[in-house]
């Protein structure tokens, strides 16, 4: 069985898969996409060499070593393979609907997922409105991950400076009440939209958040079955074959952050010594045998 990996040369996750790839089929192949040639009419892509439409699947582990709108046109590369045929893992379509923060959102509002306060808009005077609301919002750039380009601010005189400035970069802005964390939040994970385990992100040096770059540390949490119930309701409309749910636990019961594209292997196997990697294989492996 052929099996390539879409992912990042160097990133730890993506390396972790290849690898156990090459273990389950004696062949390791990491694409990056960025070296990725699509050719239409004919449906030929290539890659060093390999010409995608000859492997038997793809997992998508990273589409792009940062989040950004471009990995949405990579995605339509890798959708266009989808649609003809290649079985892809988690599918490009899938993916595409919560790589952006906002869709995520609606689709998680629109099903009744508890989140923070949100506020949605292109405006200053209605972003100065939402900070006078909430006291103290977050500012979430749309693709973004492990808190990049996030910020705090509270109300006060110098709010629409730093509204302004940041609205030069991010014209559409996603503003989140700020909500009380405790010292961590929760990657539930899930393999085919079953429960696979859970692990606590926890801060140690004072930030605002939880996030490794930051400085969070993971360790083994078991929450309680309601909490898992919401995560995988979550997760439930958006058809990933891979994903952890964020979830924050506060006194007002659990918040949803957002359904991830990818989720990541290193806090399951740290926590609770589940190789999640070898786990997805399998699942990939006998998705394809079928």
């Amino acid at each position: 069985m052929k099996i390539g990996v879409i992912g990042t040369k160097g990133g730890w996750s993506s390396e972790k898969l290849a690898d156990t790839v090459a273990e389950k089929t004696g062949e390791r192949v990491l694409i990056g996409m960025d070296q990725v040639r699509l050719d239409l009419p004919s449906g030929d892509a290539y890659y060093n060499g390999h010409n995608l439409k000859d492997f038997d699947a793809l997992i998508i582990k990273k589409i792009g070593s940062r989040y950004s709108p471009d990995l949405l046109d990579r995605l339509e590369v890798l959708r266009y393979l989808a649609e003809r045929g290649l079985p892809i893992f988690s599918s490009p379509l899938s993916i595409l609907r919560v790589l952006d923060r906002l869709s995520c959102t609606i689709t998680l509002q629109l099903e009744d997922i508890p989140m923070p306060p949100t506020t949605i808009t292109e405006s200053v005077d209605q972003a100065l409105h939402a900070v006078a609301e909430y006291g103290e919002a977050v500012f979430k750039p749309l693709y973004t991950s492990k808190a990049r380009g996030m910020f705090i601010l509270k109300d006060g005189p110098d709010a629409r400076k730093a509204i302004e400035e940041y609205r030069a970069e991010n014209p559409i802005m996603y503003i989140q009440k700020t909500i009380e964390l405790g010292d961590l939040d929760l990657g539930i994970a899930f393999l085919g939209g079953e429960y696979l385990t859970t692990y606590a992100r926890c801060k140690t040096n004072g930030a605002w958040n939880t996030t490794t770059e930051s400085g969070g540390k993971y360790r083994a949490y078991e929450p309680p079955a309601e909490v898992i119930e919401l995560a995988r309701r979550a997760q439930a409309r958006f058809n990933l074959d891979f994903t952890c749910v964020d979830v924050a636990m506060t006194d007002d019961g659990p918040f949803v952050f957002e359904v991830s594209a990818f989720g990541g292997f290193r806090g399951i196997q740290e926590t609770s010594g589940i190789d999640a990697a070898e786990r997805y294989v399998e699942y990939v492996m006998k998705k394809v045998a079928k």
